[in-house]
């Protein structure tokens, strides 16, 4: 399969990049890497050392050189971040050119408008799948996990938690972009409660889930997020008389209050611009400028630190006439096999995705991860990646903060 990653020189770009060409990976006959930073492409293409490795310099608001560059491919990974406005015209390029299509995600608005297509993708014979990723991504996967153990679902509640050892960092290093993280800590979510779409506050629903170490006692809150506007509509799941579908993030605790801070400033409106001394820009252009300049100038101040991350689903329903709660959770750590990857589980996640796309079929439509992929292939492969697959994690019970 000859895929194309636009965006490829990106931090979740150039992960999943490694990963389609590690020694374990499989179905991959070439991959073009498309940005408009060539000596970022040259720098990733001498990294993973790999003849299969194709660069394009493309500028996507060029049209026709994206149409031809895309028509040489047979699936495209859509790793341009979301709040960069192209969204959906590289999605309406891929299928006017004919071939599948992958993102990581569209923070649930783009999710949605992508998703209306699915007859027209269908009727062509292709396949998208949206937020391919770690969240969304693995998330929505162990989500179709907890699912297939209940017979009826009355809730299904999906948190994501980081934790960071070692000493503090005097550098604020963002956990993915920019966009993304002000968004999640400004913007209204939607959840799913009481079997309909309900907008939620910003930073609101907190709740405190006491974890097995090394996370111990972790506080979470509602973030803007895809999986609450697919998970509880998939077949499988909806038909077992889901009423609540839930999304909750944790960052670690000096890097939460940062952005909480951010925000705060006015950083939350980070689309719109402000004129200064007669020039126009917007908040997160000019903080994703300042802290990359920040990182550069203070790399050698940022300590050695390990973390740890857990993707955990939760459900509750009847299994066999009793009622039950179940857990299906996917851990990450710090480990030499994740060197040179920004975000492991995001990157090997997409990765993962594109190859069980060539293992088999394509099925054609829009879909959502827990959709298009069988449960045990897909943590099978992340198991070989060194992620931790278990069920049934002992939690405490929930304590709701009430905010």
């Amino acid at each position: 399969m000859k895929v194309v990653i636009l965006g490829g020189a990106g931090a979740m770009a150039s992960g999943a990049a490694k990963d389609l060409m590690a020694a374990y990976s499989r179905n991959n006959t070439e991959l073009t890497l498309a940005d408009r930073s060539g000596q970022q492409l040259e720098a990733l293409s001498s990294e993973i050392g790999d003849a299969r490795v194709k660069l394009a310099a493309l500028d996507i608001s060029d049209r026709d050189a994206m149409m031809a560059q895309l028509r040489k491919a047979d699936l495209c990974v859509n790793a341009v971040p979301t709040f960069a406005g192209h969204q959906m015209a590289i999605f309406e390029a891929c299928y006017e050119a004919r071939i599948h299509y992958v993102d990581f995600g569209g923070m649930g608005v783009m999710t949605v408008q992508q998703k209306a297509h699915h007859e027209k993708w269908r009727s062509a014979g292709l396949a998208a799948v949206l937020g391919l990723g770690a969240d969304p991504g693995v998330s929505n996967v162990i989500c179709k996990a907890v699912a297939e153990r209940l017979d009826r679902i009355e809730a299904i509640n999906l948190y994501w938690a980081a934790r960071r050892f070692g000493p503090e960092s005097p550098v604020l290093v963002p956990p993915y972009a920019i966009t993304t993280v002000l968004a999640e800590y400004a913007n209204t979510s939607r959840q799913f409660i009481d079997g309909r779409l309900r907008d939620m506050a910003p930073q609101s629903g907190r709740e405190i889930i006491l974890l097995p170490e090394p996370f111990g006692a972790t506080e979470f809150m509602f973030t803007q997020h895809s999986e609450p506007l697919t998970v509880p509509f998939a077949d499988g799941i909806r038909d077992k008389g889901i009423q609540e579908f839930t999304w909750k993030l944790h960052l670690p605790e000096r890097e939460h209050e940062a952005w909480v801070g951010l925000v705060k400033a006015g950083f939350g409106d980070f689309d719109d611009p402000i004129v200064i001394n007669g020039h126009s820009i917007t908040p997160s252009s000019f903080l994703d400028a300042l802290i990359r300049r920040n990182i550069e100038r203070n790399r050698n101040r940022i300590p050695e630190s390990t973390s740890s991350e857990i993707h955990l689903a939760i459900g509750h329903g009847e299994k066999d006439g009793r009622s039950v709660t179940v857990n299906c959770a996917v851990i990450g750590n710090t480990d030499p096999f994740y060197d040179g990857y920004h975000d492991a589980a995001t990157s090997m996640g997409l990765s993962i995705g594109v190859q069980l796309m060539a293992d088999a079929p394509i099925k054609p439509g829009v879909w959502g991860p827990e959709e298009y992929f069988a449960v045990g292939p897909f943590l099978h492969e992340l198991e070989r990646r060194k992620f931790k697959v278990m069920t049934d994690i002992p939690i405490a019970p929930n304590a709701t903060m009430g905010v």
